[in-house]
């Protein structure tokens, strides 16, 4: 089996990285230049017409969308645990990424690229702060799912890994996160795993040739 994991710095290809590595997979990683649209070239559109990223490609065909690729991995290596194995916990878990996926990161787009969301003149500011104020929002409902606990489950899951990202990724719009304690802690420990380590390595190395080639 050959699986290629086409990847972008800061994206959410972060999370399936994390849980490949995690499950001791064999698989390759694509960088995908989002800087220079190479998401948009044709032969990327024709894995993945969403033009986004992650895609997952295994024996030739290509998988979209976190939710689905976390289900794949976690079910094509099962000695990983990276979903509960209590079915109704298991829904739990693939209930956390879809609202990663639909509930928290759309915000982090609204704050990142505020114009995408709304073209009227110097709408910006307003975009950001909704987005933070709806960011805000879904902390504050993982603050208890983590109180006194290390991982939303009894151990660690995807559903971690897609937080982590999610909250890592709300650290680089300099928002003062103090509040939300819990998930601070979460984010402090998930940078201590080996499989955050190496990617978070590899991603000043893709930054770094990016910029070099630019």
């Amino acid at each position: 089996m050959t699986v290629t994991l086409y990847y972008a710095p800061t994206a959410c290809s972060l999370v399936p990285y994390v849980t490949l590595t995690e499950a001791k997979a064999d698989f390759a990683v694509q960088p995908v230049n989002m800087g220079k649209r190479e998401n948009m070239a044709p032969e990327y559109l024709a894995l993945n017409p969403e033009h986004k990223v992650p895609t997952l490609v295994v024996d030739g065909r290509a998988l979209t969308q976190n939710v689905a690729i976390q289900q794949w991995i976690a079910r094509t290596y099962p000695q990983a645990k990276l979903l509960p194995s209590d079915p109704w916990e298991e829904l739990k878990a693939i209930s956390i990424l879809a609202w990663c996926a639909s509930g928290i990161h759309p915000h982090l787009t609204r704050h990142f690229a505020p114009q995408r969301f709304c073209d009227a003149p110097g709408s910006e500011d307003a975009t950001r702060r909704i987005a933070r104020d709806n960011l805000f929002e879904n902390f504050a409902i993982a603050e208890p799912m983590l109180a006194g606990r290390d991982w939303f489950f009894d151990h660690f899951t995807a559903a971690d890994a897609h937080f982590f990202w999610c909250f890592r990724r709300a650290t680089q719009f300099n928002l003062d996160l103090s509040q939300f304690k819990n998930s601070t802690l979460h984010f402090e420990r998930m940078k201590q795993r080996a499989s955050v380590q190496k990617v978070l390595a590899y991603e000043a190395e893709v930054l770094a040739a990016f910029a070099k080639a630019a």
